[in-house]
Parts: structure tokens; C-alpha cells; sequence
């Protein structure tokens, strides 16, 4: 079984016990949350794609966050040749570890 979920506005395939890297999700490492109805986008259960909400409104999946962590640092340089014009700016992302607990439906499996 798995599923395609959207956090942050980003889609994501997730498995059962799966470890992914996220967007910069705001909660506490440690916490738990379930996404429902409108951020699952498909599931593949018993040999059958769910699509439509009213097959999908039954599901839920449990997610951990388990760190929070920066990637490596990348820098921009921009410059124009012989005008003396230079500028350098440096960005690093912030990200999300995250742990797919389960992926239920309301009947338990």
C-alpha cells in the first residue's frame, strides 16, 4: 500500500515506516499529526488506485517528525564584466525528517 499526500503544497509518495525530507514543516520534533480527506491525493489498496474523495475520505495517515535539519549552504554570485559590479548572497535550506507511522482506513486495516 501507498500514497501520494501533499504537504506544504509539495507531493509526496509515501510508505508504511517510509523515512522522508520535507519542506520546513513548524511543529516540535517529537510531535504527531494525521493527514485526512484534502491532502491525500491517491492511494493504491488492495490492488486498486482510490482517487476520488469519496473512496479517500475514509483514510488517514499518522505522521512523526523526527528532526529538524539545514542542507548545505549555496551561493549566488551575480556580476557584470568591467563595471565593478558584484554581489553574492548565500541561502540554505531548511528541512523536515518525517516518518510515515501508518496508513489506515476507518474499518482498522
Amino acid at each position: 500500500m501507498y500514497a501520494i499526500i501533499k504537504i506544504n503544497n509539495k507531493q509526496y509518495k509515501v510508505k508504511k515506516k517510509q523515512n522522508i525530507l520535507t519542506e520546513k514543516i513548524s511543529k516540535k520534533i517529537g510531535k504527531k499529526f494525521l493527514i485526512k480527506n484534502k491532502n491525500i491525493i491517491l492511494l493504491y489498496y488492495k490492488n486498486k488506485i482510490l482517487y476520488k474523495k469519496k473512496d479517500i475520505k475514509n483514510f488517514k495517515i499518522k505522521i512523526k517528525i523526527l528532526n529538524q535539519i539545514k542542507k548545505k549552504k549555496i551561493n549566488i554570485i551575480k556580476f557584470k564584466r568591467r563595471k565593478n559590479y558584484k554581489k553574492k548572497y548565500g541561502h540554505r535550506q531548511k528541512l523536515t525528517e518525517i516518518k510515515i507511522e501508518y496508513i489506515k482506513n476507518k474499518y482498522g486495516s
